[in-house]
């Protein structure tokens, strides 16, 4: 990315744009769109568009109209040096904690709480540094779910991003066999590396992370260690709708989903998907704007024949990376 367009915007603006931005994703070489907060007193966000080419008057004129607060007020055009958006939008993080996780950058490694479930997570190219309230929405319904007992033998984190919400499992159960999948490369990548700081053993045991890139559940690893009794998928709702016969396919039955990424407004339509699976809401977390959902699948008795996992997704369909 070597261009930037900001402009100032509120709060509810910035939850707004965190979705999909319909008007953007129609271009076939869309801006990617950060934003964040300047000043939490005053209630200060800003937008930040970033791009490969000088944006056109038009582009310009789309970005302003999506923060009416901004006004008449002059967007900032910059070029940037050749450095990768991604590190730059999540430079300057600060801690999160959920639960009894505390998720940091290498800034802020001496103020980790004592007690706490510490995670070293640096900018990257991949989502899921824990400061997003989807992420961070996770990992209390993670903490959540150890704290009342449960002990899932079998875990899948779809979309793992940066393999955050994976590390935070294992540390819950770490005798569970764990697998990560991201439709992402470079994710996978990140996960390897971040795997190795935070002294997270990889491989195929109990007690160790398998990876893998995948769209969805379509890989033979993800496949061949269903059904699990616990899978976490914190991508995007489209995403979450339409893989929901394939994570259905590969759920235990009694077994529990936490599903992340969506807006309030789509959770009804996301619900809708995998009730008609055979899920039932358990409990909802996460933030008003950002809820966390975590199902249980219903189970069933009687005969039935064998099921095989569907795998309708395709990497068309949208990005599967953690938030």
């Amino acid at each position: 990315m070597s261009w930037i367009v900001s402009l100032p915007c509120t709060r509810s603006e910035a939850e707004a744009l965190s979705g999909e931005i319909p008007e953007l994703d129609a271009m076939p070489e869309a801006p990617v769109v950060v934003t964040r907060e300047i000043d939490e007193d005053a209630d200060e966000w800003q937008l930040d568009a970033y791009m490969d080419d000088r944006p056109s008057a038009e582009l310009v004129a789309l970005l302003h109209a999506l923060v009416p607060s901004a006004g008449d007020t002059e967007p900032v055009i910059a070029e940037l040096p050749e450095e990768d958006w991604v590190t730059l939008s999540q430079q300057g993080l600060e801690p999160v904690q959920a639960g009894r996780f505390f998720v940091h950058t290498s800034s802020h490694a001496d103020r980790v709480p004592a007690g706490a479930t510490a995670f070293l997570i640096d900018a990257s190219q991949a989502f899921g540094t824990g400061g997003h309230d989807t992420t961070a929405g996770c990992l209390s319904m993670l903490d959540r779910l150890a704290w009342q007992g449960a002990v899932p033998r079998n875990i899948a984190d779809i979309g793992t991003g940066t393999g955050l919400l994976a590390f935070a499992a294992m540390a819950l159960w770490p005798r569970a066999r764990t697998i990560a999948s991201d439709i992402d490369p470079a994710s996978i990548f990140v996960t390897k590396d971040n795997a190795g700081i935070n002294g997270v053993p990889l491989g195929r045991g109990g007690g160790r992370l398998a990876v893998a890139v995948a769209a969805g559940t379509n890989h033979p690893a993800i496949r061949h260690r269903a059904p699990y009794d616990l899978v976490i998928a914190n991508i995007l709702a489209g995403p979450l709708i339409t893989l929901a016969p394939d994570i259905a396919s590969v759920t235990a039955p009694g077994g529990r989903i936490i599903l992340a990424g969506l807006i309030a407004r789509q959770m009804e339509p996301v619900l809708a998907a995998y009730r008609a699976q055979g899920f039932r809401l358990a409990a909802r977390g996460g933030s008003a704007q950002w809820p966390c959902l975590m199902l249980v699948k219903r189970r069933r008795y009687g005969w039935r024949r064998k099921e095989r996992a569907l795998h309708r997704a395709d990497p068309a369909d949208a990005s599967f990376g953690s938030w």
